[in-house]
């Protein structure tokens, strides 16, 4: 989100501003409404992580840990890796935690990138990346998904790539717009990256909500191997988001450039939350089974709400947000929507363009987030119903 000139802020970081979510949030907060904006599920996590991290705790696992993770961590993703993915990681060399996925894209841009280098960036984008851009001194080219299906044009992709390129960024399934990129829509990417010699660094949080086509990790694709970093959060696939728990999957000699940034950003994190979350990746199909059977029905739920309201809804195939055309209530300025929802229908929400670097790409579509229990995705849902009148010709 682009804010005033800051006295103090360092250039590269001037115009980021707060960010979008703390805006939504205070005033969900100041109006008491209902929280459909910020992603964070306000439901507790499987029973048996917790019980883990109490027992570690009371083991007194309390201290730093060595800092590219707890050897248990890392051979349980590992071993996930290949249990879901078909990708063989070594533990020791090729598998580092991090605090949460947001300091592991950071850490991956500042080890990787030299000052001067392009990133090329999808958008709508999460808000972190164009930051972590901007503080590895690198620079952003931009290439924008279109909604209704937020597809790509071949040719703008083409196009971003340079001789300055260092690396793409891939975030599938996609948040903010829920898209999950198709095999041909990767291996055009993983082309290009061969081609033009480009890391490539995925942003996979969201693999275990998947509900239309599949989730191809690029890694696994033809020439990838060697160039990608993987990324994921076992706070997302578990649904403990406070405890920060993230980590990369990269080639050996890739891994000891993110390591080497990594101990100078937090060194290490959350050692009793690092052996509770290998027990989570150790468990077994049917809690991932149920994770994404939850949150189908979480999406099936808000999405049929918001329709009946009178929104166009973009149905998800992966994430746990949802896009809506605000258009047909008569509404064209997705932040004059947002700002108005909380105090005039006591419900929060996303406006989309904050993650657009031209408003007009986005200004249309409002982000809802169904990470939520089924009461509050039904209390949002009635208090919703005041946006019928708003529809052209309602009495």
């Amino acid at each position: 989100m682009t804010g005033a000139r800051l006295p103090w802020l360092a250039s590269r970081l001037q115009g980021f501003g707060t960010t979008i979510f703390a805006e939504m949030t205070r005033l969900a907060n100041a109006h008491g409404a209902v929280n459909l904006g910020q992603g964070f599920p306000d439901f507790e996590g499987p029973a048996f992580i917790k019980r883990a991290a109490i027992a570690a705790i009371e083991a007194g696992h309390n201290q730093y840990c060595r800092t590219h993770g707890l050897p248990e961590l890392n051979a349980a993703i590992a071993a996930h890796q290949r249990r879901f993915w078909g990708l063989d990681y070594d533990p020791e060399t090729e598998v580092t935690v991090y605090a949460g996925a947001t300091e592991a894209i950071y850490a991956t841009l500042a080890a990787l990138c030299e000052v001067g280098d392009e990133v090329v960036l999808f958008e709508p984008y999460y808000d972190s990346y164009r930051a972590s851009v901007a503080m590895a001194g690198a620079r952003e080219r931009l290439v924008s998904l279109r909604g209704p299906d937020f597809g790509f044009d071949v040719d703008e992709l083409r196009a971003a790539f340079s001789p300055k390129t260092r690396a793409i960024l891939v975030n599938s399934p996609h948040n903010p717009t829920g898209k999950v990129y198709s095999r041909a829509e990767l291996e055009l990417i993983a082309q290009l990256c061969v081609e033009h010699d480009v890391l490539a660094i995925t942003d996979e949080v969201y693999e275990h909500l998947v509900f239309e086509g599949e989730h191809i990790p690029l890694a696994g694709l033809p020439g990838m191997r060697e160039r990608t970093v993987l990324i994921s959060s076992a706070g997302k696939t578990f649904s403990f988001t406070g405890w920060k728990i993230g980590h990369t999957c990269a080639p050996a000699a890739i891994t000891r450039a993110l390591r080497s940034a990594h101990q100078f950003i937090t060194f290490c994190n959350g050692t009793p939350f690092q052996l509770a979350m290998a027990e989570g990746y150790r468990a077994p199909d049917e809690y991932f089974e149920g994770f994404r059977a939850d949150y189908l029905a979480r999406r099936d739920k808000l999405c049929a709400g918001l329709a009946e309201v009178g929104l166009d809804v973009l149905t998800p195939a992966g994430t746990y947000f949802v896009q809506t055309d605000i258009r047909p209530l008569g509404f064209d300025d997705d932040f004059e929507f947002c700002r108005m929802l909380p105090e005039q229908v006591g419900v929060a929400a996303i406006p989309t363009s904050a993650f657009y670097s031209s408003r007009a790409l986005g200004k249309h579509l409002v982000r809802w987030a169904f990470c939520k229990s089924d009461p509050v995705l039904d209390e949002g849902l009635r208090r919703l119903t005041k946006l019928r009148e708003r529809r052209p010709g309602a009495r």
